[in-house]
């Protein structure tokens, strides 16, 4: 992996403008290339500003929509009706306002069994992308957010699952929040294409400047989203900056 790029923009408007400019390029690559462009989203108010964006007249002319398969990294053990639901809210900030063909929106069923449901979503990765035996599925883009504690996904310090290496997605039960999550693997996010980090709130300041400077991270999950063949991009609010970086 190439040293990953470090975007500084000045507030969460900024982050989304320029996290929407990297979609479309990266949509109009990879649909011109391979008729397809297959992203993982993430949950949260940091991307919820990109997915309003991508949703307005200003983006939403700008990108093949027949040819972009919406995954997500990660979901709540929740029904997509939810409030919590990851699905729901990209749904409602943005499904609703773009025409997508229903098929090419892939979400978790959080409302499942847990395990029920991470096997569920296994399978559709397996037959999504048909990757060869021993090797993870390739998104074109996946998108993360680091939470204050350095967790990524559904992955939080501690966590069995980040030791998994075989497994495409699980269902892991987080202690501290005293409920199941499902999650994409280490090894899948390490298999993208593209990995961006969208970070904005004087909260991340401390892990995002312990992840940057590459101090004391072994514990933290997002530390250890390296793409082995891809690129890494962090797109941080200068208020998630602090002295991060020299």
């Amino acid at each position: 992996m190439s040293k990953p790029e470090i975007i500084i923009v000045r507030d969460l408007g900024e982050l989304a403008h320029k996290a929407a400019e990297q979609f479309v390029a990266l949509a109009g690559r990879a649909i011109a290339g391979a008729a397809r462009f297959a992203v993982a989203l993430s949950g949260g108010s940091t991307p919820r500003a990109l997915y309003e964006l991508l949703g307005s007249t200003e983006y939403r002319e700008r990108i093949d929509w027949r040819g972009v398969h919406l995954f997500w990294g990660d979901e709540r053990c929740v029904p997509p009706d939810h409030s919590e639901s990851n699905f729901g809210m990209v749904r409602e900030s943005w499904i609703s306002q773009i025409q997508i063909p229903a098929e090419n929106i892939h979400r978790m069923e959080g409302e499942k069994e847990p395990r029920a449901a991470a096997a569920a979503y296994e399978q559709e990765l397996q037959q999504f992308f048909a990757p060869a035996p021993g090797q993870m599925p390739r998104f074109d883009l996946i998108l993360l957010g680091v939470g204050a504690d350095g967790h990524t996904a559904s992955l939080f310090p501690g966590s069995a699952a980040l030791d998994e290496q075989e497994r495409f997605v699980v269902a892991d039960y987080v202690e501290k929040l005293k409920a199941h999550r499902l999650t994409l693997t280490l090894p899948v996010i390490n298999a993208a294409a593209q990995v961006t980090f969208l970070v904005s709130g004087a909260s991340k300041a401390d892990v995002v400047r312990r992840i940057l400077r590459g101090s004391e991270t072994a514990e933290l999950p997002a530390a250890k989203v390296r793409p082995a063949n891809g690129s890494l991009a962090w797109l941080i609010t200068k208020d998630a900056l602090a002295d991060s970086i020299d």
